[in-house]
Order: structure tokens, then C-alpha cells, then sequence
């Protein structure tokens, strides 16, 4: 059985939400040095939201990270109107018959 890893990136990123939040309740703020929750002008954290953010979950108007969404963003999955990616989600202008992304 081949597994099409495009359709597990969403599990992939509510776990990772559910972990963070687990970390938030349990009082852990900081892992690894870099903070768990991040928000601000700039922001570089697992979960990261600002206008520069950088983390593993990231969205922002320039954001980098695994999982990042912005204006500009540089990710594996990455999702704006600039974006840089290794793997991408079908827009509704796309051919709706092809397999191919």
C-alpha cells in the first residue's frame, strides 16, 4: 500500500497543534531554547504568528517554516500568493482531472 503523504500533512499539522497545546497547558514555554507560542513583529517559535515568523507552524505576511502560510512564505508546505514549496495544494484553477500536482 502506497501512502500519498499530500493527504496526511493535515494530521500532521493538528498534531502538532495538539502537542503545542498540551505543552501550553502543562506551563511549558520554552523547548530547545526557542518558545513554544510565539506572536510579534517578529516571531521564531514551533508555532509562530507575526509579520517576520519562522518555526515549525508559521503564517505570517513573511513566513519560513515546515508548515508556513502568509503573503510570502518559504516552506515543505507552503501556502500564499508567493509561495515556495516542495509539495502544494490544488487552487480551483487548476485541471480538476489530472493526478498530477
Amino acid at each position: 500500500m502506497d501512502i500519498d503523504w499530500g493527504d496526511v500533512t493535515g494530521l500532521v499539522a493538528v498534531g502538532l497543534l495538539v502537542i503545542a497545546l498540551g505543552l501550553t497547558v502543562a506551563g511549558v514555554e520554552t523547548l530547545a531554547g526557542f518558545e513554544v507560542l510565539a506572536a510579534g513583529d517578529s516571531a521564531i517559535g514551533y508555532l509562530a504568528a507575526g509579520n517576520f515568523s519562522g518555526g515549525v507552524l508559521s503564517t505570517g505576511i513573511f513566513s519560513v517554516g515546515i508548515f508556513a502560510a502568509g503573503v510570502f512564505s518559504v516552506g515543505i508546505y507552503a501556502a500564499g500568493f508567493y509561495a515556495v514549496t516542495q509539495y502544494r495544494a490544488r487552487s480551483l484553477g487548476d485541471d480538476a482531472g489530472s493526478s498530477e500536482l
